[in-house]
């Protein structure tokens, strides 16, 4: 019932917003405009902005039993995601909006029987000046760089187990981000966020918040297109462009095993995460590196009965590499490991994986069709015969405007 009326909240918001615009057009002091480019924008002078988009993510995947029993352990037939995007300003174009909703069961944390939480960004910004603004509310925090970009702009039908394991995510508080001039090609950015530290949609924590804070040197200048967080050399780009980037975050009392992800901790921990990461594009190849750890003092914490509960401390490690074989045709490669600390190694394993993928392109980013296959193994046994390793397939299809 929650999720059909706000479908129709969406829908009588776009109606409402479609008629103010017919009816702009019929007066002669009035200016409105409707366009459908980069999704669906309605606007009036200079007192509001409307841009709608949606996209969704339809998948069929499978995972073995091990690497030599091919037999299928899990399959994976769903709707991965299915979002809706409203972005725009109201009264005044220095006033800005972002909100994205998520309807499947992934998008809403329903996998693990948890109450819906539709929420994924909700956010003010205000634009001081062309280079700097500020904003307050749920987002994405400056982490590493395949999360902040977007799922739809991803090479890979999912992203990869280190940033699943090490992923800063969304929070909510107040975020800052600045670029700094300069004469020259040469760009340099400085984002920051002091959030709550508790993840998604949280709800009132203790006093320790988080504190994150994230530079980026582009020495060649711009990517075309904003292609730095956006996966695969779609542009073409003819002269190498390059993004280095590195982000601290420190999580005062986190409450949960991976900072703002995870199961609950029994007892809170303060945790420090280290990102450093690239990325590279020239005419139709791509290569993208992270590197990521999470140190925590004493990470282990117990139940009264004695259960244990770690924080993930470790280290994680993602390379991946593409190249355009045709107009709308890419293959990639990626490996992805992650290494737990001495510490944790009774309660986590080490894991590795590698995958090959192939994307067609039908509208860019925003309809295409992606196949992967990929092998999984743990604590450095390659072998087929340990029941630990799996293979794993996906075919996904992405549709949106």
């Amino acid at each position: 019932m929650k999720r059909i009326l706000l479908f129709q909240l969406i829908i009588g918001c776009m109606c409402l917003a479609y008629s103010q615009s017919a009816l702009a057009q019929n007066e002669s002091d009035e200016r409105s405009l409707l366009q459908v480019q980069k999704g669906i924008s309605f606007t009036k002078d200079s007192l509001y902005s409307l841009n709608l988009r949606f996209r969704l993510q339809n998948r069929i995947g499978f995972r073995t039993e091990s690497g030599e029993d091919l037999s299928f352990e899990q399959t994976d037939f769903r709707v991965r995601r299915l979002r809706v995007r409203l972005d725009g300003f109201v009264f005044n174009p220095r006033i800005q909006y972002y909100i994205q909703l998520g309807f499947s069961k992934s998008d809403m944390d329903l996998d693990g029987g948890e109450v819906a939480q539709p929420i994924r960004d909700a956010i003010l910004y205000y634009h001081f000046t062309p280079n700097f603004y500020v904003g307050m509310g749920q987002a994405k925090l400056p982490g590493n760089r395949e999360r902040v970009i977007s799922s739809g702009n991803l090479q890979f039908a999912e992203r990869s187990i280190a940033n699943s394991f090490f992923t800063l995510d969304r929070d909510f508080g107040v975020f800052a981000y600045y670029t700094f001039p300069t004469q020259g090609k040469s760009v340099y950015q400085f984002k920051g966020a002091i959030t709550a530290g508790e993840g998604r949609n949280p709800s009132v924590g203790d006093r320790g918040l988080s504190y994150t804070g994230r530079m980026e040197v582009l020495p060649f200048g711009k990517f075309t297109n904003g292609g730095d967080y956006s996966e695969g050399d779609l542009e073409l780009e003819t002269r190498p462009k390059l993004s280095l980037g590195a982000s601290y975050n420190f999580n005062e009392s986190g409450a949960r095993a991976r900072g703002q992800l995870g199961p609950d901790l029994y007892q809170k921990r303060d945790q420090r995460v280290f990102i450093a990461d690239m990325m590279l594009k020239y005419k139709g190849w791509a290569l993208l590196g992270e590197y990521f750890s999470r140190n925590a003092s004493n990470p282990i914490t117990y139940s009264p009965l004695g259960f244990r509960q770690a924080v993930w401390v470790g280290t994680g490690q993602n390379l991946q590499v593409s190249k355009l074989i045709s107009k709308q045709g890419e293959l990639a490669i990626r490996y992805a490991q992650v290494t737990p600390k001495q510490s944790i190694r009774n309660l986590e394993a080490q894991r590795e994986e590698t995958t090959l993928g192939y994307t067609h392109y039908i509208g860019g980013h925003r309809v295409k069709l992606q196949g992967n296959l990929g092998y999984s193994w743990a604590n450095n046994q390659l072998l087929l015969s340990q029941t630990a390793n799996y293979w794993f397939g996906l075919f996904q299809v992405e549709f949106g405007i």
